[in-house]
């Protein structure tokens, strides 16, 4: 359900812009407790909405800022596992810096302006988490998808979306372009694998290529963030448009009062990527600079999440 916030602006928000819509000043660190209670007022109703907010800038470069000035418990900011022997940790600093990469693959590579919009259908990968930052960073618009989705449901949404982009895996690849030539707005398709495929661009070798440098776009809080498809159970699957702010800042309050999340806690979220779930726990962990806990498990295995819940001892987790 879409979140409504009403307000103008909040002066301990207002962000330094420049005319041509880029952040190009660093604000020095604020005080966490502060800007917390401001954000989880407006996110009660209690103080209005800002004008711009951006939660790549506001939130995660805070953080990032705060964790170099050592005023963050330390700990990673994302946490990921295969269950194999893979792991990925990256602090707030090196998920500042890849999703700053990762929005120039979106910019440079896929051409993709303000506004524009990306499905993404990706498994329980660590890019999913990253290409939805470069989204903020970006200014576009994320439609995220659940990996069951048959060439049917690609192609439904692609064309009532109008996305101009894909991003997915090996296994759902073969189900875009058997139906890519009927979505005339599909400009550019980005393949997380580490093989090739024709007629796609491989997301993780761009990536590495990609600079660091990288501005946020300049966004109003009631502009589009992310859109997710209704389920269809009694028609056709509608679009559900979620704002920045309303994302942003629609989960601290929970986030902070419910599941009392705080700048050292863990938070696992068992659910499908393509659920709004996952953005759900995305804003809530990282609006509180908690560390998100990944496990890449293709299939719901319970052994796996008993013997992974016994390592996290105090971790928040939610199915």
């Amino acid at each position: 359900m879409r979140l409504w916030l009403r307000g103008l602006g909040l002066q301990a928000l207002r962000s330094f812009w420049v005319v041509r819509g880029v952040h190009t000043q660093v604000p020095p660190p604020p005080v966490p407790q502060k800007v917390l209670t401001d954000w989880e007022a407006i996110c009660l109703g209690r103080q209005p909405v800002p004008e711009y907010f951006n939660f790549a800038h506001d939130m995660l470069d805070m953080w990032t800022r705060l964790e170099k000035a050592g005023d963050r418990p330390s700990g990673p900011a994302f946490w990921w596992v295969d269950g194999k022997g893979a792991e990925v940790k990256w602090s707030y600093e090196e998920l500042g810096k890849q999703s700053r990469k990762a929005a120039n693959v979106l910019g440079d590579a896929c051409g993709l302006q303000p506004g524009d919009r990306i499905m993404l259908v990706l498994p329980r990968l660590p890019e999913w988490w990253l290409v939805s930052v470069a989204c903020m960073r970006t200014g576009v618009v994320m439609i995220p998808g659940v990996t069951q989705l048959t060439e049917k449901d690609l192609k439904y949404r692609l064309q009532v979306s109008r996305a101009k982009s894909i991003i997915t895996s090996d296994s759902l690849a073969p189900h875009v372009d058997a139906i890519s030539n009927e979505c005339p707005s599909l400009q550019a398709k980005l393949l997380v694998s580490d093989t090739r495929r024709p007629g796609w661009m491989n997301f993780r070798e761009l990536l590495q290529e990609a600079s660091t440098e990288h501005s946020c776009v300049r966004t109003k809080s009631r502009d589009a963030l992310s859109i997710y498809f209704t389920s269809g159970t009694t028609g056709a699957p509608k679009m559900v448009e979620h704002s920045h702010c309303s994302y942003g800042l629609g989960f601290l309050a929970s986030a902070r009062q419910w599941m009392g999340l705080t700048g050292s806690s863990v938070f696992w979220n068992t659910t499908d990527t393509g659920w709004v779930k996952a953005a759900w726990t995305l804003f809530s962990a990282w609006g509180t600079g908690s560390c998100i806990f990944v496990h890449e498990m293709p299939r719901v295995d319970t052994k796996v999440i008993l013997n992974s819940s016994s390592d996290l001892v105090g971790a928040g987790k939610c199915a």
